[in-house]
């Protein structure tokens, strides 16, 4: 029988296998040991699902659920082992993923008639422990589309079944568990056995579904309640109702109908809104707030919020200034730094607190300041004869990461300060069973924007974001729920636009790149969306901000 030649990077040596091995069959061979059980592989810099045969010369990585892509392969075969379960015990009950919170998945039941019970829950678990000790196999087949939809739409999975058939191909290919139909847009594990850690519990309305640590995969991540955020995301559902948009299909279908840019003009005047709504409340405070603190994660959209914001205030009958707390840099030689040894930028005491404190209690006695200018080239602080004295109907706007943390303004009066939480909150679906990540939307809004003003390219972006995200756990969302109110700066239509943007960018990673598999997923991603054009998309939009064409001064 002919072999082929693999490079297995855990061993860091060369192997011959017969062609058609599958890679479980590699990995067995040859003894992977990995913190956990090996679920995956990267194939050529390309994640594969150990059923995987390889017929070629491969570079071959083996990974667990460490890794960002084995716990993605971990989640989907959860979520679907969720939903056979759900299906053996309440039938005719409609089981939906609605978004990541908690560090869990929020799920509905529809169709239950009644709360959700502590029994339900331990059935619902005890039918998943089952499946888990039967061992069942996770099985890949390749259907003529048509076959697929007709199955699906049999099922009751119609925003799937819409989804697939919009993609015009021939064949689909669709996974099964028994006799049991899904598709989670990306590859699942071999069988049930693989699943050895999980959390199922009553959430607010619902369920929320619990996955291991990565790092610790004996330990389920800690769930705690997030009562504004859970309001943003019920109130992303309200909006999609309005526009009876809540799924990639139904986005599409809008699209191909020619009503793209009425999904945008009413996107577009949802967020003024509601912007005009926070404007109120500020001013409804008797005059006692002198500063809005304004955070969030990255490529969030703050910088325009912020804008836009004071533009409603200023309607208002309030005069805003905008202070930015990159200002308040300290110099670079007293930045932290990280476990790896590079500065943490992201780290609260890269911010000289002490001076930034003194200048707020100096601004809000009336005095006259000189505002800081940092030279991000220099790594100096630096003045540039900017100065600050607020008088009566003035207002500050501070805009940084930061915002939500109490040890920030430790001088100021909790009554003098309104803070606001601003995130992509992502207000549709894939379909019933596969939310969008909000980190993803991010992602690309940000590949978009570095490449646009910063010069980097898609590969430099991916390569920093797990950075980024990282700093995101430590330094923002622990303080989230800090804010006086949350704004959800992601719109319906915005997808379906930055494919346009994103796709090029995202098609210059080479296959040799680390960085590859993660582009590859991205852009399989977006070939589900049909392009939105984006010429109605008005100049005051916090999507300018990372596209263009933009009416604010950055």
């Amino acid at each position: 029988m002919k072999e082929v030649e693999i490079f297995c990077k855990n061993t860091g040596s060369y192997h011959s296998f017969p062609m058609g091995t599958s890679l479980l069959e590699i990995s067995s061979s040859l003894n992977i040991k990995d913190d956990h059980s090996v679920c995956g592989a990267i194939v050529n810099n390309q994640v594969k699902e150990l059923t995987f045969c390889v017929v070629k010369p491969k570079q071959i990585e083996f990974i667990d659920v460490s890794n960002t892509d084995g716990i993605r392969l971990y989640i989907r075969s959860l979520i679907f082992l969720l939903y056979a379960a759900i299906k053996e015990v309440f039938p005719h009950v409609d089981f939906r993923v609605q978004n990541g919170i908690s560090n869990g998945y929020f799920c509905e039941l529809n169709g239950l008639e009644r709360e959700i019970s502590e029994s339900d829950v331990f059935s619902i678990k005890q039918e998943m422990q089952s499946m888990i000790d039967a061992d069942l196999p996770f099985v890949k087949k390749d259907l003529l589309t048509p076959e697929a939809v007709d199955l699906l739409m049999k099922q009751g999975l119609v925003e799937k079944a819409q989804l697939i058939e919009q993609q015009g191909q021939l064949y689909t290919h669709l996974y099964f568990l028994n006799d049991l139909a899904d598709y989670l847009f990306g590859h699942l594990l071999p069988s049930t056995g693989y699943i050895r850690n999980f959390g199922l519990i009553p959430y607010y309305d619902g369920l929320l579904l619990i996955v291991p640590r990565r790092k610790n995969f004996l330990k389920l991540r800690k769930v705690s309640y997030h009562d504004k955020l859970f309001e943003i995301f019920q109130e992303q559902k309200d909006w999609a109702g309005i526009i009876d948009v809540s799924t990639v299909g139904s986005l599409n279908d809008r699209t191909l109908n020619g009503r793209g840019g009425e999904v945008i003009k009413i996107s577009e005047a949802l967020h003024e809104k509601k912007i005009a709504e926070i404007a109120n409340m500020i001013s409804s405070r008797n005059g006692d707030v002198k500063v809005v603190l304004i955070a969030g994660p990255s490529a969030s959209g703050k910088t325009t919020f912020s804008k836009r914001l004071g533009v409603q205030l200023a309607v208002n009958g309030l005069r805003p200034h905008h202070v930015s707390l990159d200002d308040y840099f300290v110099d670079r030689e007293h930045t932290p730094r990280d476990e790896h040894g590079e500065y943490d930028f992201e780290a609260l005491e890269a911010i000289d607190i002490a001076f930034f404190n003194r200048q707020m209690i100096d601004v809000f006695e009336g005095k006259r300041v000189s505002l800081p200018r940092f030279d991000f080239r220099q790594g100096k602080r630096t003045n540039n004869g900017d100065t600050l004295q607020l008088t009566p109907g003035d207002i500050l706007i501070v805009e940084g990461i930061h915002g939500m943390n109490p040890d920030l303004l430790t001088r100021i009066e909790e009554r003098n300060t309104f803070k606001i939480f601003i995130s992509a909150l992502t207000q549709i679906s894939m379909d019933e069973h596969t939310h969008i990540s909000t980190a993803d939307n991010r992602l690309l809004r940000r590949t978009i924007r570095d490449a646009k003003y910063r010069g980097y390219h898609a590969a430099d972006t991916i390569k920093r974001w797990p950075s980024v995200r990282k700093g995101e756990e430590r330094n923002i969302f622990p303080y989230q729920e800090n804010a006086d109110v949350m704004f959800n700066s992601a719109t319906l239509y915005e997808l379906g636009v930055l494919k346009k943007y994103a796709e090029p960018l995202l098609k210059m990673v080479l296959e040799n790149q680390k960085e590859y598999s993660e582009a590859t997923r991205l852009l399989e991603f977006l070939s589900y969306f049909k392009q939105i054009n984006d010429d109605e998309i008005p100049p005051t939009s916090l999507l300018r901000e990372f596209l263009g064409g933009s009416s604010f001064v950055y």
